[in-house]
């Protein structure tokens, strides 16, 4: 592909306004409009996760989805995670990595409960024989207007969902990881920002940031690589299904972003390759990888 049908593609990438829509949560990918981009046709894969194991939370769809295809197409085998209401998209990602000549397994379940965090590594290492990637990015947001809206119910979720699940998971899978393994968390510029209708989520992807920091300190003598990836606003179901969110304002998503409108999911696909390839980041570890759309912070 020229570089000029690749600066077309970006440019041509959708941009708010959206079609007026909601759905109730978690959402589906398949009800979106437009579809989010996942393929990432202009990536050349080079075997970079050859003969690696991948296990990818929130892979049915999104940002998960996106990654599952281009770590199968770089030559890992993948399992995904997923809510059993989510088996549509996840049929869809499944067939996805089966047609690049990948090997997908499926696990369906609720990653808040802490049973289920240990069964989904185990499982994918009674399949695949060892686990090599963990990709924790399963997450859940609910916008509100104040304090005073936040349930002592949603804020559990929301922690559960987004922070204690990465930090059982990490704990299951360092179980099995050989040195050359990477840890890799889905993290948000909400987490280094902040957002005022979204108090709970923030605190959680500020937690990761935290915890990624830690824990990579804590497994480096291990030589094992943990990182995180910020990403700014991505066209993925998990806005569109916000209870807090109307149809007018997801119609609107992205546009206050410095591009102009939201990342598609496969552009946010290659840092997950990078930070989980050690071909091309072995020297990184502890980072929170910034890919936020022209936002920037100090540092």
């Amino acid at each position: 592909m020229s570089k000029q049908m690749q600066a077309k593609m970006t440019e041509q990438e959708p941009k708010p306004p959206f079609p007026e829509q909601h759905q109730k949560g978690p959402g589906l990918e398949s009800k979106l409009d437009p579809l989010p981009h996942f393929h990432a046709e202009a990536y050349k894969p080079a075997g970079k996760l050859e003969n690696k194991v991948a296990l990818i939370t929130g892979g049915d769809s999104g940002i998960g989805r996106a990654v599952a295809l281009l770590y199968a197409r770089e030559g890992a085998k993948v399992a995904i995670v997923y809510l059993p209401v989510e088996q549509s998209d996840a049929d869809t990602t499944k067939k996805a990595i089966e047609e690049v000549g990948g090997t997908c397994l499926q696990i369906a379940g609720d990653l808040t409960d802490t049973a289920f965090c240990d069964k989904v590594v185990e499982k994918t290492v009674q399949e695949f024989g060892t686990i090599d990637i963990l990709v924790a990015n399963a997450g859940h947001q609910n916008r509100k207007k104040t304090l005073q809206d936040v349930t002592d119910e949603e804020f559990d979720r929301t922690f559960k969902t987004n922070i204690y699940s990465y930090f059982r998971l990490a704990r299951a899978a360092l179980r099995h990881m050989k040195p050359g393994s990477a840890i890799i968390a889905t993290s948000s510029e909400t987490g280094i920002l902040g957002s005022k209708l979204l108090p709970d989520y923030s605190a959680t992807k500020g937690a990761i940031n935290a915890f990624t920091k830690t824990l990579a300190m804590n497994v480096l003598d291990r030589h094992i690589r943990v990182n995180a990836v910020a990403p700014g606003p991505v066209w993925t179901p998990l806005n569109p299904s916000d209870a807090g969110e109307t149809p007018e304002q997801v119609a609107q998503f992205g546009a206050d972003s410095p591009m102009g409108r939201p990342a598609q999911p496969e552009e946010l696909a290659p840092a997950y390759v990078f930070l989980a390839s050690n071909a091309d980041s072995s020297y990184i570890t502890g980072t929170v990888l910034e890919v936020m759309g022209g936002e920037t912070t100090g540092g």
